[in-house]
């Protein structure tokens, strides 16, 4: 399944489950009155809402406000508050089984679950890796856990946000923030879960990252997207200027890289990062937006507000091309198929083709586009708008359904495994 949803999203995708509510104790469902309902949705979908994350299956719209799951939507660790302590449990998305729940001493926040759906990283706070600067604090309190309980606790010195577990769960990828307790730029680093040690992540060709050679980011991590295998984390980055990547610091070459993707292999633990041509960065953060092809060997960055798509070979780890569109205004949303990739900015959704990138249709939506998702078997591509989610025919545009979400903030993909 190709996964193509926001940072944080790749992190804190929320799922839930339609026949056995049960399993969701304390996540009610909220119907709309019958009267509104216009639809079931098809596929359950997973979408952010004002009072935190839901799930729309069927009719239902389930709501969990502390939870975090697998990069897929498969699984999902939730958490809840019990007196001063944490209680823990994981619910797999497509049979709505939970497990026992795990009482965790203290407060924790969940950060981060494994790709497999087995482990989960929580925190004291709720700073996230898309949620802008953190607090400053001198040490960071880190609890590892899976269905079973306690597997690590480590006290990290300095400012830590975890971002996603290595492919074998040995390593914890955090965001290091500089200084510790006035941040103004991060670095991503590697940290050893047997030792607690932090430590810098390899280049591309797997060599250590000589001292002083680590990235430190200061701009804006827009959007992520996972590998179809989960080995690969693709992340956009904006607003860097005068920023240096690593192979700059160690040849001493000026840097000056507006816009990038990095890229974070989970399973050899090596980071690189693929430049962006101007003008990519240079406007908005929100007018750019990522997907990748189901297969995954292709990136597509869409720029909106300079009216060009860069076609990114994930093999390579270079721009192939860049192929101009129209320009549009807005944030941008972007979801890839087999044979097309479709673009949103505004009130417009637009229709390439994904081997020559260029437009078949434009279709007008009623309201400002908030994500877009499509359906596993690409026949159904679903629109997030003002207060609902509709869905279309992918081949020609018509509506095929609408249903009320009340509060809708936005779509961030389709729950369970494929």
């Amino acid at each position: 399944m190709t996964v193509t949803i926001s940072r944080r999203g790749i992190l804190t995708l929320l799922a839930g489950a339609g026949a056995g509510a049960a399993a969701l104790a304390g996540c009610e469902p909220t119907r709309a009155p019958a009267s509104a309902r216009a639809d079931a949705i098809p596929d359950p979908l997973v979408v952010h809402v004002d009072d935190g994350q839901a799930l729309l299956r069927g009719t239902d719209r389930r709501t969990i406000p502390r939870a975090v799951a697998s990069a897929d939507g498969a699984w999902i660790f939730a958490t809840a508050l019990d007196g001063p302590d944490t209680t823990c449990w994981r619910i797999d998305a497509t049979t709505s089984r939970a497990s026992a729940r795990t009482l965790l001493p203290g407060r924790w926040v969940p950060q981060a679950v494994s790709a497999d759906g087995t482990g989960v990283a929580l925190t004291r706070t709720g700073a996230t890796v898309d949620g802008g600067r953190p607090p400053g604090r001198e040490v960071t309190e880190v609890l590892v856990a899976d269905v079973n309980g306690i597997r690590h606790r480590l006290d990290l010195r300095g400012n830590h946000v975890p971002e996603a577990f290595t492919a074998d769960r040995t390593g914890l990828f955090v965001l290091e923030w500089l200084p510790a307790t006035a941040p103004d730029r991060y670095r991503v680093r590697v940290v050893d879960l047997a030792t607690g040690v932090p430590g810098p992540l390899s280049t591309r060709d797997k060599s250590p990252v000589p001292p002083g050679a680590e990235e430190e980011m200061r701009g804006d991590g827009r959007q992520a997207v996972l590998a179809p295998d989960r080995t690969v984390l693709y992340t956009l980055y904006t607003h860097q200027p005068g920023h240096q990547h690593t192979r700059d610091l160690v040849s001493g070459r000026p840097g000056n890289a507006h816009a990038f993707v990095h890229t974070l292999n989970l399973a050899e633990r090596w980071a690189y990062c693929v430049d962006l041509p101007h003008p990519f960065g240079e406007a908005s953060a929100a007018g750019h937006a990522m997907a990748i092809s189901p297969d995954g060997g292709r990136l597509l960055v869409a720029d909106v507000a300079s009216g060009a798509v860069a076609d990114i070979s994930t093999e390579e780890l270079t721009v192939r091309r860049t192929v101009p569109q129209a320009r549009g205004t807005g944030a941008a949303h972007a979801a890839a198929g087999t044979d097309r990739v479709f673009l949103a900015a505004g009130t417009t959704v637009r229709a390439l083709d994904l081997t020559s990138l260029t437009g078949t249709a434009d279709w007008p939506v009623p309201e400002p586009v908030a994500g877009l998702a499509l359906s596993r078997d690409g026949s159904r591509l679903y629109v997030g708008q003002r207060d609902a989610v509709s869905w279309h025919d992918a081949a020609t545009g018509r509506e095929l359904g609408r249903v009320p979400v009340p509060g809708l903030v936005g779509v961030r993909g389709l729950a369970g495994s494929a």
